[in-house]
């Protein structure tokens, strides 16, 4: 390794490490944020109209303490991630080209609203069909069901969370595509493997029931063939750029 491949890695980690100090400095102020909303969001979790029925009991003194610390870091985390994504736009646009750097861009807000539904639908249409479910289940069975806030608001967490994680894969997709380091070819080719990872993504989030998990499901392939669909449009852009830059460069 020459001085100049030296000099280079030392700029782009002195770079990331300014980034990262970035995303660290907002999160902490969004976190201070959550401070103020997460009592009001708390409340209103627990008055959902599917908890009407539910009695949630504190089996340990950090239970509260451990859930309004947890809500806190998840609302940082929502509000903060427009910055984390920029910065990491930042990074990386240098080996994009022009028309890539502007289009990538605007990917951000796409994302956020991405990561909004996808929670929303988890919350307003997942949750409510899962608890009804559980807890006529275990009426049936002659059991008296007490949960833990602690359970409670974990539940919530591993249901919402992911869903709003899992509505970023046709953005994330056409993002890797534009940087060529997905195709379309490949999304088509390893469809029946990615299909067998979201039913086991689907089993870890759902109960054990079938027609929660095929609720599950269902959605994830549906966002996995438009993203095929997406990345076919990534695809051609990149085409395009390439043969942009190379008439570029020879002219």
């Amino acid at each position: 390794m020459n001085e100049l491949e030296k000099k280079e890695i030392t700029e782009h980690l002195d770079e990331l490490r300014r980034r990262l100090m970035i995303v660290i400095y907002f999160f902490a102020g969004a976190m201070l944020v959550g401070f103020f909303l997460s009592k009001p969001l708390i409340y209103q979790v627990q008055e959902a109209p599917w908890t009407e029925s539910i009695q949630m009991h504190a089996f340990q003194v950090t239970d509260p303490l451990k859930i309004y610390l947890m809500v806190i870091m998840i609302i940082g985390f929502v509000i903060v991630l427009p910055v984390i994504l920029y910065q990491i736009w930042a990074f990386v646009s240098p080996g994009l080209y022009s028309n890539e750097r502007k289009l990538t861009l605007s990917y951000i807000p796409i994302v956020m609203l991405l990561m909004l539904l996808g929670m929303a639908f988890s919350y307003f249409i997942l949750v409510p069909y899962i608890i009804q479910f559980t807890f006529e289940l275990s009426e049936d069975m002659g059991i008296e069901t007490t949960i833990g806030i602690n359970q409670y608001f974990g539940f919530l967490f591993r249901t919402v969370l992911p869903f709003g994680l899992i509505f970023q894969m046709p953005i994330l997709v056409l993002f890797l595509t534009q940087l060529g380091l997905l195709t379309p070819m490949f999304l088509k080719k390893n469809r029946k493997y990615a299909y067998f990872i979201l039913l086991v993504v689907a089993a870890l989030i759902a109960p054990p029931d079938l027609m929660t998990h095929i609720m599950l499901t269902i959605p994830m392939i549906v966002l996995y063939e438009i993203s095929i669909y997406i990345s076919k449009i990534g695809y051609r852009r990149h085409l395009k750029a390439e043969q942009k830059a190379i008439e570029e460069s020879l002219d």
